[in-house]
C-alpha cells in the first residue's frame, strides 16, 4: 500500500525564488538541488555572494508545532557551542510558508565527508556527540515522536503486506520472514532508557568534518535512547566494533554519562530501521523521485535479498550483545 499520491510538481524554481524573495534573501545563482528524497533541498548564493541552503518539508509529514521544535532544538545546540546546521531566523521565524510548503533557510556550511575508516575521527565524533546530548539533556520534546515498535514495526508492517512491489510468489516467504523477526524482537526490545532528546539520524552521510565534524539533517530528530545516535557510526566485524565502541564511549563520557545496558538495543534498533526504511520506499512510491532512484524495488532478486537480511537478522537478534572492557 502506498500513501496518497504527492510530488514536488508545483514546486518550480519561480516559486522557490518567489518564496525566498517574501523572506527578504535576493538570490544570484542558480539552485542547484541536493541529495534529499523525502524533502527538497538546494543550495544557491545570494546577491552578497553568501552561500544558503533552503529547505522545503513534504507536506503532511510534520506539523509545524514539530518542525518549530526541531529547529529550537538545533538553536539550543549551537546556544551550547555544538556544531549543528540550525535554521536562520528571517522575518522573526525560522519556519516560513509559501504556496502551502513550509520550509526553512540555512546557512551553506560546507565540509569534508566524515572518513569512518577513521579512528581519530571517530573519537572526536565520539566526544562531540557527548556534547550534543549533555545539550539534549536540559529539556525534552513535546512534539516530536518517541522512537518505539509502534512507529518503525507495526505501522510499516501494515503497509508492507499489501506492498504491491513484492512479487506474488515472494509474499508469503517476505511475511514469514517479517513476521519472525517482530516476534524475536519484541523478545528484545526493552524501554528501560533514559529519554533523551535525539538527533534521530546519525549516520556517516549526515556528518561533514570542517577541523572537527559538524552534525547535519535534524528532520528525523525525535525522543529516544543515546544509542540510537551512535550505533549507526560502527561497523565491520566484532573486533573491529567492539574498538570502535572502546574508542566513542570513552570520548562520548568525556562530557556525558553512558548506560551500558543500552548496547543491549544496538540489533533491536538496527531490526527496526531496515523494516522501517523498506516500508518508507514503499510508501513514498507515488513520489517520481523514488522509481527512478530505487529501481531495484522492483526486482525479484532485492526481495529474495530482504528475506535473506531477515532471517539473518532475527538470527543476530538472538546472540549475546556486544561486550566492552570492564571500564564501561
Amino acid at each position: 500500500m502506498t500513501e496518497p499520491a504527492f510530488n514536488f510538481s508545483t514546486l518550480e524554481p519561480d516559486a522557490i525564488l518567489d518564496a525566498l524573495w517574501d523572506s527578504g534573501i535576493r538570490v544570484e545563482s542558480g539552485l542547484t538541488a541536493l541529495n534529499s528524497y523525502e524533502n527538497r533541498v538546494y543550495q544557491f548564493s545570494d546577491e552578497d555572494k553568501q552561500r544558503f541552503v533552503v529547505k522545503f518539508y513534504r507536506p503532511q509529514r510534520w506539523s509545524a508545532a514539530q518542525i518549530l521544535e526541531e529547529h529550537r532544538f538545533a538553536c539550543d545546540l549551537n546556544n551550547d557551542e555544538v556544531p549543528v546546521a540550525a535554521p536562520l531566523t528571517l522575518n522573526n521565524n525560522t519556519l516560513l510558508t509559501h504556496n502551502g510548503f513550509m520550509f526553512a533557510v540555512f546557512p551553506s556550511m560546507g565540509g569534508r565527508q566524515y572518513e569512518t575508516d577513521n579512528l581519530d575521527q571517530l573519537e572526536w565524533v565520539g566526544r562531540f556527540l557527548g556534547r550534543l546530548h549533555q545539550s539534549a539533556g536540559k529539556s525534552a520534546f513535546q512534539e516530536r515522536p518517541k522512537i518505539g515498535l509502534q512507529e518503525y514495526i507495526y505501522e510499516p508492517q501494515q503497509h508492507l503486506k499489501q506492498c504491491e512491489l513484492i512479487p506474488k510468489n515472494l509474499r508469503f516467504s517476505f511475511t514469514a520472514a517479517l513476521e519472525r523477526l517482530i516476534v524475536t524482537l519484541e523478545k528484545c526490545w526493552h524501554t528501560q532508557w533514559q529519554p533523551l532528546r535525539l538527533h534521530g539520524d546519525c549516520h556517516p552521510g549526515n556528518i561533514l568534518w570542517r577541523d572537527g565534524p559538524l552534525f547535519v539533517d535534524l528532520d528525523d530528530a525525535r525522543t529516544g535512547p543515546a544509542i540510537q545516535d551512535l550505533w549507526m557510526l560502527v561497523s565491520g566485524d566484532k573486533q573491529e566494533q567492539r574498538l570502535q565502541w572502546e574508542i566513542m564511549l570513552e570520548a562520548y563520557q568525556e562530557f556525558c554519562e553512558f548506560d551500558v545496558h543500552e548496547l543491549t538495543l544496538i540489533e533491536s534498533l538496527r531490526a527496526m530501521r531496515m523494516v522501517y526504511y523498506l516500508a518508507w520506499v514503499a510508501r513514498r512510491w507515488q513520489d517520481p523521485a523514488f522509481p527512478g532512484s530505487f529501481p531495484w524495488m522492483t526486482q525479484e532478486d532485492f526481495w529474495h535479498r530482504q528475506i535473506a537480511l531477515f532471517t539473518e537478522q532475527e538470527r543476530l537478534l538472538r546472540e549475546p550483545p556486544v561486550r566492552m572492557i570492564p571500564c564501561f
